[in-house]
């Protein structure tokens, strides 16, 4: 069954002066038809084999003939073609359907005018070359980084640093390694090392993305922190995302654990790789290297231990052998601006409002402190519960919301998200908040709100999510309201603005940490990027 043809294709052909007929055809049809012995009138002969030889599709598509032949088109089925392709009111039909480019959507309408288009679905055209998108893709300078990866962790002694700053996809491009490693190896285990929950659970759910799109079998994924009981089997064959703490008490425990996992591992990723030489992590790390065929991947946006010992910095370049890649782009000395300039990164502002948390700090804390990895959950409860904490952060959020349309806040708990929320909504703003332990509806329903293009400006509050399928791209502005010595968990809250008009987000963003005089705090990243590479050439 055929639509109903606005102006059908045989009445075309009958409009078509008897030249073009015989040019459309071709000289060796031509020839032949006149060869043939017709009983129709000459003058027919050519126009009815042309409604059947000729490939409408075909002419069509050929934009200096599509203008040719609906020139012939009555002047009232001009028009009406034209209206059902929406032209313009001010652009005269025969104007409009004069155009050179044409969408593939304007095509299909075109040949259901010609009554081309059977049984009420439009023909489809597959051009001999097509592009395909990567469900998992890597950014050209992230390809090449990853390349080099493999280089060092397949050869010579296997071990190296990623080192890539903050917001340039140092998770995904791991992640990719990872999961060609474990197509490569069947069957192994793989093991990732960092701190704390929140960036564990976010390496845990950034494989499960990456493995669904580049897998190619069912492997296990095991959340080793916590309270979670840990298994290891000879054939275990996945992923072991391993708590740093976690770890080191297993060991204590069972001092046979990191000898029968790294028995079975090939790859450890040892994320905020500036830890990995304290003592007691660096025993973890090397167990895990045991085999001959094992590689260990160091990730970090800043390749230094200290702030200020030379000698550790150096320790820590000869742990990963000297073996560093990073981030460079041509005609850039310095690749975050180059990133900047090309899209991928928004061009960031920092700054730092000061608030004494009312802690005191003596020697021997800060002390204790510096050699930290990070703050205490009784440090950063006294902190983030002290009124000019929260005065700094709420006007800090206040101020930002005069010139930016989404803002994302960080809390440092589920209460302290609470009491910020409901002052900034004590306060005309539209806030809203998701946590841990918000519903899937609810942070479906947050989410979309704030992804929405919603011109009046929304806060939203934030615990223990920064992953989970958590994503906010349309973040210009964030506010870092949970103090952290983590230079990888800031990083990460960070990077949550950083994502440039290529990467689905903004062209400039500020950053806004609230901090207290008596803590370390972090400055710009394009900065700590460009850090300690003296102690990175290998002597």
């Amino acid at each position: 069954m055929f639509l109903s043809p606005g102006f059908s294709f045989g009445d075309l052909v009958d409009r078509l002066p008897d030249e073009l007929v015989r040019e459309l055809l071709g000289a060796q049809t031509c020839e032949l038809i006149g060869l043939l012995d017709f009983d129709s009138a000459e003058e027919r002969r050519f126009r009815t084999v042309a409604k059947l030889a000729l490939d409408p599709e075909k002419l069509v598509r050929d934009s200096a003939r599509r203008s040719q032949l609906l020139s012939f088109l009555p002047d009232e089925k001009r028009e009406e073609l034209a209206q059902r392709l929406s032209a313009p009111e001010y652009q005269s039909p025969s104007l409009f359907l004069s155009q050179l480019e044409w969408t593939t959507a304007e095509l299909r309408t075109l040949l259901g005018f010609l009554g081309l288009v059977a049984d009420g679905a439009a023909p489809v055209y597959v051009p001999p070359r097509t592009t395909q998108q990567a469900q998992y893709a890597l950014f050209p300078h992230q390809r090449r980084i990853a390349a080099q990866a493999r280089a060092f962790l397949y050869g010579g002694e296997r071990r190296g640093v990623l080192h890539l700053p903050t917001g340039v996809g140092k998770t995904r491009t791991a992640m990719s390694l990872i999961c060609d490693h474990l197509r490569k190896r069947e069957p192994t285990t793989v093991v990732w090392l960092a701190h704390g929950r929140e960036l564990l659970e976010q390496a845990a759910v950034e494989f499960e993305k990456a493995w669904a799109a580049l897998g190619d079998r069912e492997v296990s994924v095991t959340r080793a922190w916590g309270s979670n009981p840990v298994q290891i089997a000879p054939q275990n064959d996945g992923l072991i995302v391993l708590g740093l703490e976690k770890a080191v008490a297993l060991s204590k425990g069972d001092r046979t654990f990191l000898d029968r996992l790294g028995l079975v591992t090939t790859l450890t990723v040892f994320d905020e790789a500036h830890q990995a030489i304290a003592p007691t992590f660096r025993a973890v790390a090397n167990a895990l290297a045991l085999r001959r065929d094992a590689s260990l991947l160091g990730l970090t946006a800043t390749p230094g231990r200290t702030w200020s010992d030379i000698s550790k910095d150096e320790e820590l370049a000869t742990f990963f052998a000297h073996q560093k890649v990073m981030l460079e782009l041509d005609g850039h000395d310095n690749p975050i601006e180059g990133l900047i300039e090309q899209g991928y990164l928004a061009r960031p502002q920092f700054r730092s409002v000061f608030a004494d948390a009312g802690t005191p700090f003596t020697a021997q804390d800060q002390m204790n402190l510096a050699e930290a990895y990070e703050l205490p959950d009784a440090v950063v409860e006294a902190m983030t519960g002290r009124a000019q904490w929260n005065l700094q952060t709420v006007r800090a959020v206040v101020d930002l919301a005069e010139r930016h349309r989404r803002i994302l806040l960080f809390a440092a708990s589920l209460e302290h998200s609470r009491t910020l929320v409901a002052l900034l909504s004590a306060l005309g703003l539209d806030a809203e908040q998701v946590t841990g332990e918000s519903s899937v509806q609810h942070r479906n329903r947050v989410i979309g709100r704030f992804k929405s293009a919603g011109h009046r400006p929304m806060v939203l509050s934030n615990f223990g999510v920064l992953t989970t399928g958590f994503d906010a791209p349309a973040a210009s502005a964030v506010v870092i309201a949970r103090p952290t010595l983590s230079l990888v968990l800031y990083s990460q809250m960070v990077g949550r603005a950083l994502r440039g008009p290529k990467a689905g987000g903004t062209e400039e963003c500020e950053i806004v940490t609230v901090l207290d005089p008596g803590l370390p705090g972090f400055g710009d990243v394009a900065d700590a990027f460009a850090n300690w590479e003296d102690v990175w050439t290998k002597k």
